[in-house]
């Protein structure tokens, strides 16, 4: 919020016009200055004001009596370094940075996170995507739990899993604990060269009862999109219509730990690869779940996979407690297929009201 601007009152209107107007004329009083009608000290008689010379030049490095250092830079913020410092920290930071990674002085969990690795270069890879291209928008985030395990569960779409890496850039960037979203992938992910490595690294894990149930128990915050391919597979024609959320295995999953649920509804994703077509046969032939034809791919070759770039919300929603159940409540198949309609009829009314609420696709 904008710094207030104190805005004095004028208690003298009762004067004369001549003496507002010798006010306006000199310089407006500060403090030190001595009082209307009081006779100033011999020392302060001819003192300059407003750090200025009687012939109007400001003194050498003041003014007002003050250093003009201190005075340049806003009340409670730090004086921006000068003279280069500001660069010169970043290039220390990244030698270090450099030297930490070749030395191994870093720390990686069983899971294979590099939290390090993670804020310093793969977050700062997405943050362009997330802030100028997509440029999302974040609501409800006070949802999430400052402290302790929860589970975020989200809609899943976009024929690229491109809407689990901007839920968690916006977890991070947005919460006021900088808090860490531990996803859920897939077995596909970890199948995939190189982003097997950088998915373990971002701090993914299979998505199984046990790293989830291991994570919450940490007190980590875990997102998990229940559709799966079903969702992020799914035509354009059906957008935003959200696909059966599997068993509620993640309902079970937070019921055994006492793990809040967090709903998460995200609009923007479902248009970035406009899917039209899914080509089965080629899908099979090269292991996929599916092989996606959009409107510019594969006709537009590699220009084709860029994604178009919509005008992303997520909205994180009241969250379900699951801490008042008891332990057996997690064995329960008619408590589970409730709280996974709850939730996955929560997304879905999130979903529509963001959706009558925007004002175009791009913008």
């Amino acid at each position: 919020m904008a710094d207030a601007k104190v805005i004095p009152f004028d208690d003298d209107r009762s004067r004369g016009s001549a003496q507002r107007a010798a006010r306006r004329r000199s310089a407006p009083r500060r403090a030190g200055d001595p009082v209307a009608g009081v006779q100033a000290l011999p020392g302060q008689q001819d003192a300059p004001r407003n750090g200025q010379l009687q012939d109007g030049q400001p003194q050498d490095g003041q003014q007002g009596g003050e250093p003009q250092a201190a005075r340049s830079e806003p009340a409670g913020r730090a004086p921006e370094p000068r003279g280069g410092g500001k660069w010169d920290r970043r290039v220390a930071g990244g030698l270090a940075f450099l030297r930490r990674r070749l030395t191994g002085e870093y720390e990686v969990d069983d899971f294979g996170y590099d939290e390090e690795l993670t804020d310093q270069v793969l977050m700062s890879l997405l943050r362009p995507f997330y802030e100028k291209y997509f440029r999302v928008e974040v609501k409800g985030i006070e949802n999430i739990p400052a402290d302790g395990g929860a589970l975020i569960v989200a809609n899943h779409s976009g024929t690229l899993p491109l809407d689990g890496l901007m839920m968690q850039v916006a977890v991070h960037d947005n919460h006021p604990q900088g808090r860490h979203l531990r996803l859920l992938a897939a077995d596909l992910v970890f199948m995939l060269p190189v982003i097997n490595e950088l998915a373990r690294k971002a701090g993914h894990t299979l998505a199984c009862a046990e790293d989830a149930e291991r994570l919450l128990e940490r007190g980590e915050l875990v997102g998990v999109m229940p559709e799966g391919f079903k969702g992020i597979g799914k035509p354009f024609s059906e957008r935003y219509k959200l696909q059966r959320f599997g068993r509620g295995g993640f309902v079970s999953t937070a019921l055994r730990t006492g793990s809040p649920i967090v709903p998460c509804s995200i609009v923007g994703a479902e248009e970035i690869y406009p899917m039209v077509g899914n080509a089965k046969t080629l899908a099979r032939v090269l292991g996929f779940p599916y092989f996606p034809i959009t409107p510019t791919f594969p006709w537009l070759g590699p220009l084709g996979a860029v994604p178009l770039p919509t005008k992303w919300t997520i909205q994180f929603g009241e969250p379900i407690p699951t801490d008042g159940y008891p332990p057996e409540a997690a064995e329960d198949p008619m408590l589970m297929f409730n709280l996974t309609d709850q939730v996955r009829e929560q997304i879905q009314h999130s979903l529509y009201k963001l959706l009558v609420q925007r004002r175009s696709v791009f913008f």
